[in-house]
């Protein structure tokens, strides 16, 4: 999809948008149904946000695609994960053979699950002494993330796999919106306070290299692109690509928790349309997460309490899209159904 970093830069200049006679002619059709206006609350904003964008008054979801992206990292070198980087790859194998939440979840919610593990012999480079990837990476990870994307799904749910990759997306989040680590570190798969204060160090000293690399005379789209190479991996940059593939084709991409709304955060700082097509699922047990909504300007479905990762909360999510859509595409108008609508 992209050639160069240039074209992903260049993407931002040609955003398709929802259109907005359809979001009306939705609202309008919201009005009509046998129901107290907006009685049926987000469902509502559900229904309308996914016929704007799809440009259709009762758009259905015949396809849903989940893609789960894995990667390693060298930052655990710094001892800052519970568990071996050697279980990155056994959970794509658990993935493969059906034995992991979202297997089960995906499948309830009817989502044809894909999983691609990113070079998980040769983990990117330690965070703390150089940037994770070069920019020959970052490209190829953008354009395997944006090559997954089935282009036929109205939605597309996102996961991801990583040992190591809270530590990651603690950074991005510093890096992008600034503050002490200590507001974005969260425990990931169990760190203990000892690994908690040493993850705040090193995403301190990450971000304080970055920002020898990363400078205001960038513009907005480099200064995302060098975030996102300086501190992310191979999963966060084909998430990303995964998103701006689905723009191109007007999906509605899913987020899950906190990785997976941490690894677009560059491309909010590349320009806050991007995510424009995007819904959070679920708000993560992760402490970092809601101070990240709250930046991203982003209202999540739920909150489950969930940290597991791998889009089960996105597949939880797409269960909550798919009522919304049955609703406002099954009901009958107060016209159809012979009762009386609301007094003028």
């Amino acid at each position: 999809m992209f050639t160069s970093l240039d074209d992903v830069s260049e993407f931002i200049c040609n955003l398709p948008q929802p259109d907005s006679e359809m979001l009306n002619r939705a609202r309008e059709h919201q009005a009509q149904l046998t129901k107290p206006p907006t009685a049926l609350g987000r469902l509502e904003e559900l229904a309308i946000f996914m016929a704007g964008w799809r440009k259709q008054l009762t758009p259905e979801i015949n396809k849903a695609q989940a893609l789960i992206f894995a990667g390693n990292h060298g930052v655990c070198a710094q001892k800052i994960n519970p568990f071996p980087q050697e279980v990155t790859a056994q959970m794509v194998a658990n993935f493969t053979q059906g034995g992991a939440a979202i297997n089960q979840l995906s499948a309830l919610a009817q989502a044809e699950l894909a999983v691609h593990p990113l070079s998980l012999d040769t983990p990117t480079k330690d965070i703390c002494v150089a940037p994770a990837l070069e920019e020959e990476e970052l490209l190829e990870a953008i354009n395997l993330g944006a090559h997954a994307v089935d282009s036929t799904a109205e939605v597309i749910i996102l996961g991801e796999m990583g040992i190591g990759n809270s530590t990651i997306s603690a950074a991005l989040c510093a890096g992008c919106f600034g503050g002490e680590a200590s507001q974005w570190v969260g425990r990931g798969t169990g760190a203990d306070d000892a690994t908690l204060r040493l993850k705040s160090e090193i995403v301190n000293r990450a971000v304080a290299r970055m920002h020898h690399d990363v400078t205001a005379k960038m513009n907005n789209a480099q200064q995302g692109l060098s975030i996102l190479r300086q501190l992310g991996g191979r999963e966060q940059a084909a998430l990303c690509g995964a998103v701006l593939a689905a723009r191109a084709s007007r999906q509605i991409v899913m987020l899950d928790g906190f990785i997976c709304t941490s690894a677009v955060a560059p491309l909010h700082i590349m320009s806050p349309e991007i995510l424009s097509h995007c819904l959070v699922a679920h708000k993560s047990r992760e402490p970092g997460h809601q101070k990240l909504l709250s930046c991203l300007d982003k209202q999540p479905l739920l909150d489950l309490d969930l940290c597991l990762g791998e889009g089960s909360g996105a597949a939880i999510g797409l269960m909550i899209l798919r009522a919304a859509m049955a609703c406002h595409n099954g009901m009958a108008s107060f016209a159809q159904a012979a009762i009386s609508g609301p007094e003028a």
